[in-house]
């Protein structure tokens, strides 16, 4: 493209410009060749000729499209040079505020002088994990920048902050450190980050100053190593300082201030802690006043004391450190009040010895007042022969005075850099670090001197690497794109840097002359016009001989050499030092104790005395001789400056250039002529003019072909090779080759080029756009003649209607006439026949009725007559019947009567005979005999209790308390009768129950400073409730009193209680989810202290640990206990890793194979188990086979003997009992009289009926014991007869319903009947063979139930073990067959070294399965030898109960007893287990259950089957059991989610679980509030005894932390999907555009590969989620809040990369959001989730998309978008609008003034000044009661759960 073209008529160029450096201008004419001048059009419509030269033919420079203006990355400009970058910066910094931009790889900061609100944890969390070009430049990206390089490279980072004095270099180096502080946080709670930020106040505090450029002016410069762990943790931090500007000390320029420290310790002088520094306010102190004004604005001094303090502590500085450190400085201060007197020789000085000042700063010292005044005012003099005393003048005594201060404070300064480090130590290795090197830019003022010659010194050191940086970069970016590489020219600025620090340069020749003894800077300004005078970097003055001048890269700078020599040498006095060294306290003397060889006799020390500058190296200084402490200050700051570029070099660097935009500190105004001169200090610019040497304009072959797709041909887009199209055409519309490069992933443009594209891309814009607009109005025509035409024909249309409708009309009418007459006469023809018709029918009907009639009346008469005869006849029949019955009864009766009379006579003859009278009265005798014995036992017995009746009477005042005590044990044991054995047993027991409360208030004791502090959190959260209901009182009581008169104010009030509610609901979450984190931290603490307490050599912790011991929050629960089977597993994990110690070949083996055994631990419990239940079982069967086999069948009829003559003893007591009370009742009645006799009686009536009830429950018990009997005798003749089913089912015991089912049903009615019959009182067990004979029973019925049990699973067990070793078998096989195919790929030598590793492995792995299975059959052992003592002591009470028995039923006659069987009761939803089976029911239905397995059953199963056990221990009144359930039930649950912590499936269905598990708390609690829809079925299962109000607590709170794992799950699994999908993802296919990008779109930290992802994705995840959670029955409404969260999380994440991305702000992508909403709200409809409220969540989203597709010009648009965006605040209508960027030229951007409108219409909104969405914020989830219909009695248990031991009750 000729020059000419593009220099045509309205081309826009830059010129000069005396006031704005560079303005705009446009040609009125073309240019052509030759032409000497221009013609141009200012921005103010005025007329300039602009000159040209013609030998240079130098152009003015071209002005960018509007569309690359405001670019976020410099580079991406088509035309780059200085007026373009500038304008760039201008126009984002003042039009749209943005402080941050990218040139090339330097992020370019403005300091804005005003706080934005862009620097919280939501931004940092926004650019966490981001890609550099992908967002809007920030130091935030920079800083993620390096962090991602140190990750992936593992190569360490440098972050080299720059600029000059104000320009923010502090700030952004603080900003980068919190950065890594939050992305890098340490993995040990350590809190190092919180220490590395701390340290930036306390140097703020000792290191900065006031300046007349800045109000907190760093004086020094630091280096911040950031160390990170393998992990990228951060570790540790170390820092280095350099420069420290002592002079600052004990003088200040005006308007400036000393060091922050002074003045904060002036603020806080009047604090007790501080009395004795004697301090007082700043303007009392001459080196804190020389500046006039001590106070700055906006600062509190006494505040940021506090925080220095505070800061101080944190990073472990003792507080007795701490106020020798503020003693030391207040001592500065009274050394500078110190007041010196000249005598009159005018030689010598004196100090008066009652300055108070001298006495306090000895005083604070804790030196000797007279020697320091002494050596104040004289100094030593050494020579080789003798050492003089020699007086000073006032002013000798001044600087040494001022250097002994500076000395003084800069040994404190390096003395807390120390031990900040050594607070930032770690003793872990550390992987790699980040550099923040926050360093002093380019200075240059009217007077240069040693300081500022030091510091240019520097940044030409830091801007020869930066250059050498970047042309490495470009030709790193060649040779990987295969582009030829030309060399390029760049400022190389070495000879400047040899000017000063070669052989015999500045610096050296500076050094030479401070060794002379009477050198002056004259001299040493002479010896530089004689050495340097020829280089072209070095200048004289004309006007001047002790200045001279260096050309740096920046600028030229004038030095005046007064003061260097001084400076350099940096002299401090021995004698001083040496009292100092001398002090009482040991911090002053250790701070100079280091420096005890350092000063010579009369000459310098390390440190200066009026120098700006101090060395702080980056090594510990080393003690070395003489000759190496007298370098000068100028030779040790070029050392540590080496040792900086060399740590430098060595990192991967990144570049943040601070720019000061104006010198007034304006916020938010930009002075060109000082950003240009910062610009090009800076470096900005040399990048810029690298960048355009090359080929400045990169782009990807398929952004290229999407962005230029017009200008292909249609012929070339038939090819399916992108790289192919654009290069036919680039050739075709680029002539000159050397315009572009191809390269392997981009092509490379030179500058201007993509502005000739984007133009020629414009004119077809242009072209198509006429073609459309022609082609469109065309079609208008042809639509409008279209129209016309139709029209016409619509007329003729309705006109021939009318005609053919007036014709039809007139046809319709004739006929309608002929119709009618038609009609008329063929109804008259009708009437007259239906007249005559009528007629004749109606005289046959009357005829034929006549005759009928008559007829009827015939067969009438007929019919009567019949009935009378039948009647007649009948009556008598009857009468002759009754007349010969009555004469047959009268001879019947006469017979009878004559042989009765016979019969009598008979009887009467028989009667008077003896023989019938002796037989008589044999019988009578016999009975009379009974009668009277019976009778004489009956008064023996009423004698008797006649006795013991008077006996109680007589005693009632002695027994009273007595009986009463007794009567409430007896009520606590179930009702008891009183005798001796069993208050035996009480005894007993309490004895246990002393030693269980004793055993627990120990085991409380171990939790009782924990609990407290838990106690005390509560009544804190109690009393800030308390404030809180106080608060909604008081807006209560205002609301009401102000209801009358303002309704809309009420609605608002409202409206903010219900958000205080809401946060009260959201902080009391939050307390529950932080109280979760510190337990996981308190989990973690834990096992690092397991470690570090271990013994050298690699034990692990059992992982079981930490999960199972996890303290409780509430007093109502403790700490859970570990199980057997985890305790033999830890014994025997330590037992086999101490043996392995002494092996340490397998101790390495064992070592590695951790996590697998690990892995296996699960499989090796439940073998284990089942080696101890065969075990067991084989036990039992051995001692079995000596007397089951032999007498099963006598033991059988035993017990049934046995229970038989029970129940024949029962039935006597009975009787007896009948007897007794009745005549303790005639007995009582009798004795009214006496006051104790009811009481006596009462009392015995009361014993009486709880043996009564005792004895019901054993009668029941002995019962369910012959049905046991009965169906184990069936089953075991079915056993013998057949051979036994392997595949046999499971039985749940008691359970079999055989044959006898009939004969259980009789019994249970029978035992209902004698239950009413008795229930009065009871019966009394007067001799205890009751309880003896149910003592036995009862362990009869365990062994045998043992055995029903262990017969029901043996073939079932059998069949799983054979499976399970099965299975091992295969693996082990598997195993070998890979270690096999593994060996054969190696050596021979390796194969042998393999194959005894391997056999190794292997005996190891065997040594430790035998020793584990040797400790359990070890504690099995022990188990059953305690069982078997306790067995023995019961069958020894079995067989005194079976010698009573039998001795009983002697006296009494045998009689054959009918047995009742018990009817078998329904189940009741209840399931009994044992105590030792608890944890097992936890690991089979908690820790190892899968939600897969649960598919098809009851949703939330295991929640009911946990109640039902909760339910029956509640039955039977065990509290300790409900607590140790419901205890290890969370635990557990906290232990699978702690080890499942990433899947959603299985926390999902611990959520329905724990809810359900809360609901039916609730539902069967008794509380009618939540029983309202319980049937009447449901109301029998609730709880009777206990009150489990906390646990539900308890478990609301674990549902709250479940919710929040939940939601944290969904949100990682949807996040990394979110912009891609919903931003970047074209949803409408041709919508977006892609504009030219710069350097950061190809930076390092984009990495290769496709990760995008659709719409589509995201809605199958959301169905994935939405089906788990449907499947698992989780409740609709819990639901509802799910997805109402992840759908504000969609909302935040996209519009916080909306806010903070450029290229996303445009129409096209308003269209694809609004798109990509409409399917997520139809997604809502779809699944009748749309009354969640996800909808409302995304509206700041919808109207965000609605504000980038409204029009954005006039006032009325600015109205609409005030009243469209609600919910968007103002920072964020503004910041899109300011984002918002046209893709193509027929766009126009956002003017400033329609943006200004905006903010004047909103600024009367009360709006967050949070730009950011907090995308981690959490709605309060609300858990509502949801009531199950089902019913306990209902739910069926799988077998598969292999819960067989729970019972149904």
């Amino acid at each position: 493209m000729s020059v000419s073209e593009l220099y045509g008529q309205y081309t826009r160029v830059w010129i000069p410009d005396p006031d704005e450096v560079w303005c705009s201008a446009e040609l009125t004419k073309d240019y052509k060749e030759g032409d000497t001048s221009l013609q141009l059009r200012l921005e103010d419509e005025t007329i300039r000729e602009y000159p040209i030269d013609v030998q240079s033919n130098q152009l003015p420079f071209l002005r960018n499209p509007d569309i690359l203006v405001g670019e976020n990355d410099l580079t991406a400009l088509s035309y780059l040079h200085e007026p373009a970058v500038l304008h760039n910066l201008k126009v984002r910094f003042l039009e749209s505020n943005h402080i941050y931009t990218y040139c090339g790889i330097v992020l370019v900061a403005i300091n804005p002088y005003e706080q934005l609100p862009i620097y919280g944890q939501d931004v940092i969390y926004a650019y966490s994990g981001q890609n550099m070009g992908d967002m809007d430049p920030h130091i935030f990206a920079v800083a993620e920048e390096a962090y991602k390089q140190m990750a992936r490279d593992e190569k360490n980072q440098s972050i080299i902050v720059s600029g000059e004095s104000g320009a923010g270099k502090t700030v952004s180096a603080k900003y980068a450190m919190r950065y890594f502080a939050t992305v890098g946080g340490s993995a040990s709670d350590t809190n190092i980050e919180e220490k590395v930020l701390a340290s930036s106040p306390i140097m703020e505090a000792i290191g900065n100053a006031k300046t007349t450029r800045n109000d907190n002016s760093s004086r020094f410069g630091k280096y911040i190593q950031i160390g990170f762990d393998k992990r990228y943790h951060i570790i540790g931090a170390n820092m280095r300082t350099y420069l420290l500007e002592k002079s600052r000390v004990v003088f200040q320029a005006d308007d400036e201030r000393n060091y922050h420290i002074f003045y904060q310790l002036c603020a806080a002088a009047s604090l007790p802690e501080f009395k004795e520094l004697a301090l007082t306010c700043a303007e009392d102190f001459f080196y804190t006043s020389q500046g006039r004004d001590t106070c700055i604005e906006g600062v509190d001094d006494a505040e940021d004391f506090e925080k220095t303090r505070q800061a101080f502590t944190l990073l472990g500085v003792r507080e007795s450190h701490q106020i020798s450190i503020f003693k030391i400085i207040a001592s500065i201060l009274h050394l500078g009040n110190v007041e010196i007197q000249a005598e009159r020789d005018g030689d010598s000085c004196s100090i008066s010895p009652q300055d108070e000042h001298l006495n306090s700063f000895c005083r604070l010292l804790g030196v000797e007042h007279s020697q320091m005044e002494h050596w104040l005012c004289h100094r030593k003099l050494v020579t080789t022969s003798e050492t003089y005393v020699k007086t000073m003048s006032l002013q000798q005594v001044v600087n040494a005075r001022n250097a002994l201060a500076k000395h003084i404070y800069a040994q404190l300064f390096g003395w807390i850099v120390e031990h900040i480090n050594k607070a930032l130590h770690t003793p872990l290795k550390q992987h790699s670090f980040i550099g923040v090197l926050d360093i002093y830019g380019f200075e240059t003022f009217e007077v240069n001197s040693f300081e500022q010659f030091c510091i240019n010194y520097a940044n030409e050191k830091l801007q020869q690497q930066f250059n050498s940086h970047v042309f490495k970069l470009e030709q790193e970016e060649y040779m990987k794109e295969q582009i030829p590489w030309t060399l390029i020219d760049f400022y190389d600025n070495q000879p400047c840097i040899d000017l000063i620090e070669a052989k015999l340069g500045i610096l050296d020749l500076l050094d030479e002359e401070c060794k002379v003894p009477k050198g002056t800077d004259q001299n040493w300004a002479q010896k530089l016009y004689d050495r340097h005078s020829g280089s072209q970097h070095f200048q004289k003055p004309r006007m001047s001989n002790t200045a001279f001048i260096v050309v740096h890269f920046a600028d030229k700078v004038e030095y005046l050499s007064d003061g260097f020599l001084e400076k350099n040498r940096d002299t401090v006095y021995e004698e001083q030092i040496n009292i100092l060294k001398a002090s009482k306290f040991p911090l002053v003397a250790d701070l100079f104790h280091d420096d005890k060889d350092s000063v010579p006799a009369t000459t310098a020390s390390g440190k200066g005395s009026s120098s700006k500058i101090n060395v702080r190296s980056a090594r510990p200084p080393l003690k070395v001789s003489n000759k190496e402490h007298k370098k000068t200050v100028g030779h040790q700051f070029r050392t540590s400056l080496h040792l900086l570029m060399e740590t430098l070099n060595a990192t991967t660097p990144h570049y943040v250039r601070c720019i000061k935009p104006n010198d007034e500190k304006l916020p938010f105004h930009f002075d060109p002529k000082r950003a240009v001169q910062q610009l090009r200090a800076c470096g900005v610019l040399e990048t810029i003019r690298i960048s355009a040497a090359g080929y400045p304009s990169r782009w990807a072959y398929h952004d290229f072909f999407n962005r230029y797709r017009v200008l292909v041909k249609k012929r070339e887009l038939a090819n399916t090779d992108k790289k192919a199209i654009c290069r036919s055409v680039l050739e075709s519309l680029i002539k000159d080759p050397d315009k572009f490069q191809f390269g392997r992933t981009k092509i490379f443009f030179r500058a201007g080029q993509v502005a000739y594209l984007e133009k020629l891309r414009a004119d077809k814009f242009r072209a198509a756009t006429i073609m459309i607009q022609k082609t469109v109005r065309g079609w208008l025509q042809k639509v409008k003649y279209r129209r016309l035409k139709a029209t016409t024909l619509t007329l003729q249309r309705y006109c021939r209607g009318l005609l053919a409708r007036r014709l039809a009309e007139h046809l319709r009418r004739t006929r309608a006439a002929i119709m009618l007459q038609k009609q008329y006469r063929m109804r008259r023809a009708r009437l007259a026949y239906q007249r005559v018709h009528r007629a004749t029918v109606t005289i046959q009907a009357f005829t034929r009725g006549m005759f009928v009639r008559r007829i009827y009346q015939q067969v009438l008469m007929e019919h009567k007559a019949t009935i009378l005869q039948k009647h007649v006849r009948g009556w008598v029949a009857r009468r002759r019947f009754q007349r010969l019955r009555g004469a047959a009864i009268v001879i019947q009766c006469a017979f009878r009567m004559l042989k009765a009379k016979q019969e009598l006579k008979a009887l009467k003859i028989e009667a008077r005979s003896a023989e019938h009278l002796k037989r008589l009265n044999v019988g009578m005798e016999n009975k009379v005999v009974q009668l009277q014995r019976k009778i004489d036992d009956q008064n023996k017995e009423f004698k008797t209790l006649s006795e013991q009746l008077s006996a109680v009477t007589s005693t009632h005042t002695m027994e009273v308390e007595k009986l009463k005590k007794e009567l409430a044990r007896y009520q606590q044991s179930q009702g008891e009768d009183g005798s001796l054995r069993l208050q035996e047993e009480v005894e007993s027991l309490r004895a246990e129950l002393q030693r269980a409360h004793s055993e627990r208030k120990i085991l409380e004791d171990a939790h009782t400073k924990e609990k407290d502090e838990l106690r005390k959190r509560v009544a804190d959260l109690e009393e800030e409730n308390a404030l809180l209901k106080d608060e909604k009182e008081q807006l209560n009581n205002q609301i009401l009193c102000q209801a009358k008169d303002e309704s809309a104010q009420n609605s608002a009030k409202e409206n903010l209680m219900k958000r205080e509610l809401e946060e009260e609901r959201s902080r009391y979450q939050n307390l529950v989810k932080e109280y979760s984190r510190l337990e996981q931290r308190y989990d973690n603490l834990r096992d690092e202290m397991t470690i570090i307490k271990q013994t050298p050599g690699h034990r692990r912790n059992p992982s079981n640990q930490s999960s199972l011991e996890s303290d409780s929050n509430y007093p109502s629960i403790s700490t859970s206990e570990v199980g057997d089977t985890d305790d033999a597993l830890q014994q025997v994990e330590d037992i086999g890793l101490e043996k392995a110690a002494m092996d340490m070949t397998v101790f390495l083996k064992l070592q590695k194979r951790v996590r697998e055994l690990e892995q296996e631990r699960k499989k090796l419990q439940v073998q284990l188990e089942k080696r101890e239940q065969q075990d067991s079982r084989k036990v039992q069967v051995e001692q079995a086979k000596n007397d089951l086999d032999l007498d099963q069948d006598a033991d059988l009829a035993y017990n049934s003997l046995k229970r038989q003559e029970l129940e024949s003893e029962n039935k006597k007591l009975k009787n007896d009992l009948n007897e007794l009370r009745k005549a303790v009742a005639d007995q009582a009645t009798q004795d009214n009289s006496s006051h104790s006799s009811p009481d006596s009686y009462s009392l015995l009536l009361n014993q009486l009926k709880l043996a009564n009830e005792e004895l019901e429950v054993r009668k029941e018990e002995v019962l369910i014991l012959r049905t046991q009997i009965v169906s184990a005798d069936q089953r075991r003749l079915a056993g013998k007869s057949t051979e036994p089913n392997i595949n046999a089912r499971t039985s749940w015991p008691n359970s079999e319903k055989h044959v006898d089912q009939e004969d259980a049903i009789e019994a249970y009615h029978g035992v209902c009947q004698t239950n009413s019959k008795t229930e009065d009182w009871g019966y009394l067990n007067e001799d205890g063979e009751l309880g003896l004979a149910y003592q036995g029973l009862k362990q009869v019925a365990r062994l045998l139930e043992a055995q029903l049990q262990a017969q029901s699973r043996e073939h079932e067990e059998e069949v799983e073990g054979l499976r399970a070793q099965v299975e091992a078998l295969k693996e082990e096989l598997d195993k070998q067959q890979q270690t096999f195919c593994q060996t054969l790929l190696l050596s021979p030598e390796a194969q042998v070294e393999f194959g005894v590793q391997q056999e190794i492995s292997r005996l190891t792995n065997e040594n430790l399965d035998l020793k584990e299975l040797v400790e359990k059959l070890e504690k099995n052992e022990r188990k059953l030898k305690k069982q078997l003592k306790i067995y023995m002591k019961k069958v020894q009470d079995l067989e005194a109960a079976q010698a009573l028995a039998q001795s009983e039923r002697r006296r009494h006659e045998l009689n054959r007893q009918v047995t009742v069987q018990r009817k078998e009761k329904d189940f009741q939803g209840m399931l009994e287990y044992h105590k030792e089976d608890e944890a097992l029911l936890i690991r089979n239905l908690v820790t190892d259950l899968k939600p897969q397995a649960l598919a098809g059953t009851v949703p939330c199963l295991p929640a009911y089957i946990l109640y039902m056990c909760i339910r029956h221990a509640d039955y039977v009144n065990d509290d300790l059991k409900v607590h140790s359930l419901l205890t290890s039930t969370i635990n557990g649950i906290k232990k699978v989610l702690k080890k499942h912590n990433d899947d959603f499936e299985m926390t999902s269905f611990w959520l329905s679980n724990t809810c359900r598990l809360l609901h039916c708390l609730k539902q069967y609690s008794g509380d009618e509030g939540f029983m309202t829809q319980n049937t009447a079925k449901q109301n029998e299962h609730c709880l009777k005894n206990f009150d489990l109000t906390e646990y539900r607590q308890v478990l609301s709170d674990l549902s709250i932390q479940i919710y929040q794992q939940l939601i944290k799950i969904a949100e990682g699994v949807l996040q990394p999907m979110i912009v891609s999908a919903m931003l970047e993802n074209e949803s409408i296919q041709g919508l977006s555009g892609v504009k030219p990008t710069g350097y950061r779109k190809r930076s390092s930290s984009m990495v290769d590969g496709d990760n995008s992802y659709c719409l589509e994705a995201v809605i199958r995840q959301m169905n994935s989620f939405h089906t788990v959670m449907c499947d698992q029955g989780l409740d609709p409404e819990i639901i509802l809040q799910v997805f109402k969260q992840l759908f504000y999380m969609i909302n935040a994440v996209t519009l916080n990369n909306l806010l903070l991305r450029k290229d996303v702000c445009s129409w096209s992508t308003g269209m694809q959001l609004r798109y990509n909403i409409s399917q997520l709200e139809e997604w809502l409809r779809g699944r009748n989730l749309h009354q969640s409220g996800a909808v409302q969540t995304m509206e700041p989203l919808i109207q965000a998309a609605q504000l980038l597709q409204l029009k954005k010009k006039t006032p009325e648009d600015a109205e609409a978008i005030c009243s469209l965006c609600t919910s968007l605040s103002t920072q964020q209508i503004v910041k899109i609008l300011n984002l918002y960027t046209p893709l193509n030229e027929f766009e126009e951007r956002v003017t400033v003034a329609f943006i200004r409108t905006i903010q004047a219409q909103l600024q009367e909104r009360n709006d967050p000044q949070q730009l950011l969405l907090d995308f981690k914020h959490m709605f309060p989830v609300l858990f509502p009661f949801n009531p199950s219909s089902l019913t306990m009695d209902s739910i069926h248990i799988p077998a598969y759960l292999n819960l067989e031991f729970l019972n149904e009750v």
